[in-house]
């Protein structure tokens, strides 16, 4: 039985638990009302994985920077290459989730327990980055507390050396222990979807699925502003042409899409950025595994920015200036902590809801096309890492260059 529930593709079993739950709300809803603990018992799960989940990966992010003779620049450059375009990446979503109408039916502004909360001022969210007490952060899921800690862990435990090596080992341990976690909690997203949306259409009916096709396409739309704008002004002013860049790594973007997954992902775009735009092997082997870790434009900066947006209308709740800056913020950071495999970004989602307070019940409603998402997040990150290789690989080629005219 176990089996053969394994050997069908998770997507499909989503999707199929999505049909599911939308078939016995139209047709029982009385009974259909009644699955929402399945519902209630995903979001908690998702919760309890928050805090350990980003603490163990930003620790784990910061301690491979820089490793090895020379790595220190490089990692220095490559991450700040990566936040740099994560911010944009959340700039664009935030533009597009803002511009384009992917405003949901008000009729399920009820939809969940929402309190409407005081917005604080910029210096209040600036202060409150800084944790009181760092372990009182952690039990009470403070993700942007818990994300300042966790770099100045990952920091101190790099400058101290052979003495912390072995907390750092814990942590990286720590790490992967959480992304298996993850793993498991995130196959009962089909039970979860099931309970909560057989719970949303049998009390408030089919027309809460139409905004879909739009929150779609309004991902797509920003991912390929994203590459084509992004990503393509980068190649170009490292000196290569766009096109040229594009149609040598079209078969790497393509795995990509396929899998949705960034580490499986890795020998196809290995191979695209060295054999084709040749970037040394030494700089493809330390920017792409670190880039399938940490850069996460499409998983950590688009998805996040036009979800919450889309969720911020579904329920009818405003937004406010400072809620905008929050989701940059947070979409930035949250990029580095997302691990480069099918389906944590829903984790990331969590952590953008938290922050700002909307109700993670909305997730339900966009868990069910998460793949279909997934393959253009994936793509989008992907070539981001391949991206980065290039500009550094050329920029190093042109510094080499400048030493032997010199000499």
């Amino acid at each position: 039985m176990l089996k053969a529930w394994f050997a069908i593709p998770f997507w499909q079993r989503v999707l199929g638990a999505f049909v599911i739950g939308v078939v016995a709300g139209l047709l029982v809803p009385d009974v259909a009302v009644q699955l929402k603990p399945l519902g209630d018992v995903f979001i908690r799960a998702l919760k309890m994985l928050v805090a350990p989940l980003i603490f163990c990966a930003i620790v784990n992010a910061i301690l491979q920077f820089g490793e090895g003779e020379g790595l220190g620049q490089i990692g220095a450059k490559t991450v700040g290459l990566f936040l740099f375009t994560a911010v944009i990446a959340s700039l664009i979503g935030l533009s597009v989730g803002s511009l384009l109408d992917v405003t949901a039916t008000q009729d399920l502004s009820a939809a969940a327990d929402y309190q409407e909360k005081e917005v604080p001022g910029p210096a209040a969210v600036f202060l409150n980055m800084i944790p009181v007490n760092p372990f009182a952060a952690l039990a009470e899921g403070k993700i942007l507390q818990i994300v300042v800690f966790a770099a100045l862990v990952g920091i101190a435990i790099r400058q101290v050396g052979e003495p912390a090596r072995a907390l750092g080992n814990v942590l990286k341990s720590g790490a992967q222990v959480m992304y298996r976690i993850t793993k498991m909690v995130l196959e009962l997203t089909p039970f979860g979807v099931l309970g909560l949306m057989a719970w949303v259409v049998g009390h408030y009916g089919l027309s809460s699925l139409a905004p879909l096709a739009a929150f779609i396409g309004a991902i797509y739309l920003a991912c390929l502003l994203h590459i084509f704008l992004t990503y393509g002004t980068m190649v170009r002013l490292a000196g290569m042409s766009p096109w040229y860049f594009f149609k040598s790594v079209f078969s790497a973007q393509l795995v990509a899409f396929t899998t949705c997954s960034s580490f499986g992902t890795i020998p196809a775009a290995h191979q695209a950025i060295t054999e084709r735009l040749g970037v040394k092997k030494s700089y493809a082997s330390f920017v792409l595994p670190l880039g399938a870790t940490i850069n996460m434009d499409g998983c950590g900066g688009i998805y996040p920015a036009i979800a919450s947006i889309f969720i911020a209308q579904l329920y009818g709740i405003p937004l406010e200036f400072t809620d905008y800056l929050l989701i940059t913020a947070t979409a930035t950071l949250a990029s580095i902590g997302t691990a480069g495999v099918p389906g944590t970004a829903l984790v990331m989602l969590t952590v953008t809801l938290n922050v700002i307070g909307l109700p993670l019940e909305g997730i339900a409603f966009i868990a069910a096309v998460d793949r279909i998402i997934d393959m253009m997040r994936t793509a989008t990150n992907v070539t981001g890492d391949m991206a980065v290789s290039v500009v550094l690989g050329r920029q190093e080629r042109e510094q080499t260059l400048a030493m032997e005219s010199t000499s």
